[in-house]
């Protein structure tokens, strides 16, 4: 399965990548620059094919792809030259004005956009029901799930409580922990209004969710309630050997008692028991059943049962006109959502694991598409597409940062040399050039190593 997600992952990045690329092709042939050369693909070509003035090629590596435009490696020959400016022949890249070049280089992320705005129109023509969790939840610290925890967080400083249930955050209605996780993810430092039911009585409260270094994302130090019963069990694994079924209720383990999901995996993960007397309510009625469990290096157990989900987000089909609204809609939120993204970088995360690389990507391109896959109907397709987009608009931003060897520090360039009237001299345009692959390469290295450890981890 593995090796599915990667190539899974592999298609969904390169297409991506190419349709950024093609974008600069339609561009640049609009703007009467010659491409001689589009590649689906990197390195060693393995075939091709011409038509008019453009080869087409397929290449071994399949990461995306490249434009190639006529006139570009006359900027290496005037730099070998040390010439003063660099020839401006008709059709080349550097031979056509200063705007046309801007319309070129934006035209790569422009087509970004367009492909996020028809996937997420796409999407909202799909009916389908996602697994979550109801919106009631639980404090982190009061329980030890084996993950490093804080023993204040924000939402216990708000004064929440386990077993709360979130109805509002900031006037809009939460339905389910995954509303919840939207709301307070882009919320990092920003008080958040929240209305809440506890023991039948609506109450409200202020948070203020913490920057989460991790992640970059906000930070509020609650799960999701989970009533403890048996979803799945892992075939071979000591809860089906015992005799666990799934709709089982947990009602204690080795004589504690159970209420819902975390409070389990705590008690296991504090006691870390060889052996376990599981009592359960099975169609009514008590049983106590008995496991024996085996423990990993990482504190992990052999146990193997997953619990149910509780609640399911439904998500209608909508119509033409509401598909082309929700495309708008869905693309300026998910703009907006990796801007703060990206602002979180500067607020003191943590770069290895906020960053990922490319390797991370395509595993997680990978991973949805095959979460996809094994979901019956169309509905499965609604996930791996939603992550195409969000990657489609990350792309749209981050080649338009003002970084030499980026679009957006092409298009800076390309500005500067419109108003002065006059072009840049060649070892100019190398060095603003040299500093950018400089920036670039190193956050490529912290992300390499960043996705190293996160495999590591796995």
């Amino acid at each position: 399965m593995i090796i599915v997600t990667i190539l899974l992952g592999l298609v969904g990045l390169g297409l991506v990548v190419v349709l950024h690329e093609l974008g600069h092709f339609a561009a640049a042939r609009a703007m009467g620059v010659e491409v001689e050369a589009f590649s689906v693909g990197w390195g060693p070509k393995i075939a091709s094919f011409k038509r008019g003035k453009t080869e087409w090629r397929f290449s071994a590596l399949p990461l995306g792809g490249y434009c190639k435009m006529k006139g570009e490696e006359s900027f290496q020959k005037a730099l070998e030259d040390k010439a003063e400016e660099i020839p401006r022949e008709s059709g080349t890249f550097y031979g056509a004005a200063p705007w046309r070049r801007i319309v070129i280089s934006l035209s790569g992320p422009i087509a970004n956009v367009i492909f996020a705005v028809i996937v997420f129109m796409v999407v909202s023509t799909i009916a389908y029901t996602t697994p979550t969790y109801s919106n009631r939840i639980v404090l982190l610290s009061e329980y030890d799930i084996g993950s490093a925890k804080l023993s204040s967080y924000p939402a216990d400083r708000a004064g929440l409580k386990t077993g709360d249930r979130i109805l509002e955050a900031d006037g809009k209605e939460i339905n389910d922990f995954s509303d919840l996780l939207q709301e307070i993810t882009l919320s990092a430092n920003k008080s958040v209004d929240l209305k809440i039911e506890r023991n039948g009585s609506v109450i409200e409260k202020s948070v203020t969710p913490m920057l989460d270094k991790d992640t970059g994302a906000g930070l509020l130090g609650v799960t999701y309630w989970a009533d403890p019963i048996v979803g799945e069990i892992s075939k071979g694994s000591a809860a089906q050997i015992a005799g666990l079924e799934a709709g089982d209720r947990i009602v204690s383990l080795n004589g504690k008692n159970v209420r819902h999901a975390v409070e389990f995996l705590s008690i296991l993960n504090v006691d870390k028991p060889e052996r376990v007397k599981i009592g359960i309510e099975r169609a009514g009625a008590p049983l106590e059943l008995s496991a024996v469990l085996s423990w990993s290096d990482q504190g992990k157990s052999n146990l193997g049962l997953r619990f149910q989900t509780q609640t399911h987000s439904v998500r209608p089909a909508t119509s033409f006109s509401g598909a082309v609204n929700a495309g708008f809609a869905e693309t300026l939120s998910t703009f907006n959502a990796t801007c703060k993204g990206l602002a979180s970088l500067v607020q003191g995360v943590n770069l290895l694991k906020a960053l990922s690389g490319p390797a991370r990507i395509t595993y997680m391109v990978g991973q949805s598409a095959t979460e996809g896959i094994q979901n019956s109907g169309s509905g499965g397709l609604a996930v791996p597409l939603s992550f195409l987009a969000f990657l489609s608009i990350g792309l749209f931003i981050m080649n338009l940062l003002p970084i030499p060897a980026l679009d957006g520090g092409q298009i800076l360039m390309f500005l500067v040399e419109a108003i002065r009237k006059r072009a840049m001299r060649p070892i100019t345009i190398y060095r603003y050039q040299a500093i950018g692959a400089t920036f670039i390469l190193a956050l490529l290295v912290i992300a390499t190593v960043g996705d190293f450890l996160f495999f590591a981890a796995k």
